[in-house]
This record gives C-alpha cells, structure tokens and sequence, in this order.
C-alpha cells in the first residue's frame, strides 16, 4: 500500500513495507490522523470573499479523475468564493489536457503524468509547476479474478499475466495518466495488447471506463479516488495494487502567457495557490473520508518529488 492508504491499525506493516522511506510514511499517517480530526470536528476556516477580478473567466484543464471523483465539486467552488473567479472546467485525459494548455486554450492545468509533464515544461508550454497532492492507481476487475492477478508480486507481472490468459481488458486509450502508466507497463512486461480480440480501447474518462469494464466482467486500471467514488455502482474488486510505478501524483501547471493576451495569467497562479494552500489541502485530505474511511487523495504541497521519487 502507498502513504496512509491503509487502515491505520496497519501502519506498522506499511513503515516496514512501503517503498518510499519510513520518515514520509509517518508523516503522511499524522496529516492523515490530523485531517480526519478536523473533518470530525468542522475546524477549516477558509478566506473571505475576495473582490471582482479584473479578469473574472478562467479555463481549467484537469483530469476526468478529479471529476470523475467528485473533489472538483468541492475545490472549485469553494476558490470561486475566495477570489471571485468563474471557472471553467475542461476534464478531458492528462495528454489533452496538456494539449489544450500548449494551444493556449487553457489558463491552468491540474494533471498527473510526472514524465509528460516535466517534458511539456521544458517545452516552454508553462511557467509553474507546483505538486498538489497524490493517491495510487490500482487494477481492478471481476471477483472470479481469472487471470490470478491476485497472486502478482510486480506491475509487470500483473500485465503478463492478463496477456497470458487473453482475459478481458479495457483501455482508457486516450493519452492521460492513467493511459501513459498502462502503456508503460504492457511495453515493460514485452507486450502489445492493440488489436487483440480481449483488449478494448475506449477512449473515455475513468468513470465511463469504469463502468464499461463492469458490464463486460473485464479488468481495467484506474485511480483508487475515481474508484472509490464508484464502487457502489459495479461489481469489481482491487485485484492489483501497492507497486511502486503505481504512485499517481498530481501537479497544477501555469500556461504560459506567451501562448496569446487572453491567457488569464493572474487568475491561473490564483488557483494554483489556492491548490496548495493550507485551506485547500486540508480540504484534498479530508475529502471522502466520511463516506469511504479514507480519503481519495493525500495533501502533498509540502512534500517534494524527489521524496516521491518522481
């Protein structure tokens, strides 16, 4: 299991287990406890109400996970309230998303593929690139697991053995991190599944591919927010998690102002500072708590990449 996804009773067994050092495990188990504290007892205070920007329409281009999840039904309204900004969502896949960024026609980005991103910076595409927060992506599919994937002891493995047994797969097969981290994994693992009869490319959000998977008893890979937030609405069990490569971490990107004037470039470091404020990640860190005893995501403005090891 990755940083505080896990019953706090199993904490021991993470610090010993977990890939990452022990010192980021029990700081993200005390912002865990910290934040369920405050969840239980309603102690966020958030800013006032900020006055008409003079630019008031900003286009954010995030990922159907964080839609798909339902945080973008709290995060966004409550940093229209603060600053006084309209929001405009675009969720589409990380690659499109990036996409519509380097074109200009977005202001802000809230992505999560690491590589992707780090290339689309040195691109010159944006001006800041800040981490927000993180969860973990897992495999998940029938009950009757009849590829074994139960038993893999690597990601690899896990693709190999879908491979191995032509057993039913669907695709996100739209560039965004979630697609990028799978076709990663069948290239590690020396296959290509395009064009076999069991794999199916769908090019459509977490959720959509979510359900697809249900209706065709078939495996999928996904975010564990995004299924979490789902999981009362299909029959698939988590069949694959806790690898290394399965660490899904998410970074909010500043457009360059230089993609044209109507770049909105006050209102994009507005919602990139208001992510990675304290107000904010406690909200990230509270979120689904509630509902599902843990969260969908973990805080992680004052955690660096390299203590991720991205």
């Amino acid at each position: 299991m990755f940083l505080g996804i896990v019953p706090l009773h199993s904490w021991r067994r993470v610090a010993r287990h977990s890939p990452y050092p022990e010192s980021i495990v029990f700081h993200h188990l005390r912002l865990g406890i910290v934040a369920l504290v405050l969840a239980l007892i309603g102690a966020i205070t958030f800013a006032p109400v900020a006055a008409q920007p003079a630019v008031p329409e900003l286009i954010l281009a995030t990922t159907t996970s964080t839609q798909d999840s339902g945080l973008l039904d709290l995060l966004v309204p409550e940093f229209a309230r603060q600053s006084g900004y309209t929001v405009k969502t675009i969720s589409v896949g990380t690659g499109q998303a990036m996409a519509l960024g380097e074109r200009g026609e977005a202001d802000v980005l809230l992505v999560h593929a690491p590589d992707s991103e780090k290339t689309w910076m040195a691109a010159g595409h944006g001006i800041d690139r800040r981490l927000v927060m993180y969860n973990d992506f897992i495999i998940v599919g029938p009950p009757s697991d009849p590829a074994s994937l139960a038993g893999a002891k690597s990601a690899v493995e896990a693709m190999q053995k879908i491979a191995a047994n032509g057993a039913a797969f669907v695709s996100r097969g739209d560039n965004s991190g979630t697609h990028q981290l799978e076709l990663k994994l069948w290239k590690n693992a020396g296959f290509d599944p395009k064009g076999q009869p069991w794999y199916l490319e769908t090019g459509q959000g977490m959720g959509a591919v979510l359900t697809i998977a249900n209706e065709k008893e078939a495996y999928t890979m996904t975010d564990r927010g995004t299924y979490l937030a789902r999981q009362a609405t299909v029959d698939l069990t988590v069949l694959a998690e806790g690898y290394p490569s399965f660490l899904n971490v998410y970074h909010v990107l500043v457009v360059n102002p230089e993609k044209g004037s109507h770049i909105n470039l006050e209102g994009a470091r507005a919602f990139s500072e208001f992510v990675v404020s304290p107000a904010a990640q406690e909200m990230i860190g509270t979120f689904g708590v509630q509902k599902f005893g843990q969260p969908l995501f973990f805080p992680a403005a004052t955690t660096t990449d390299d203590q991720l090891g991205v």
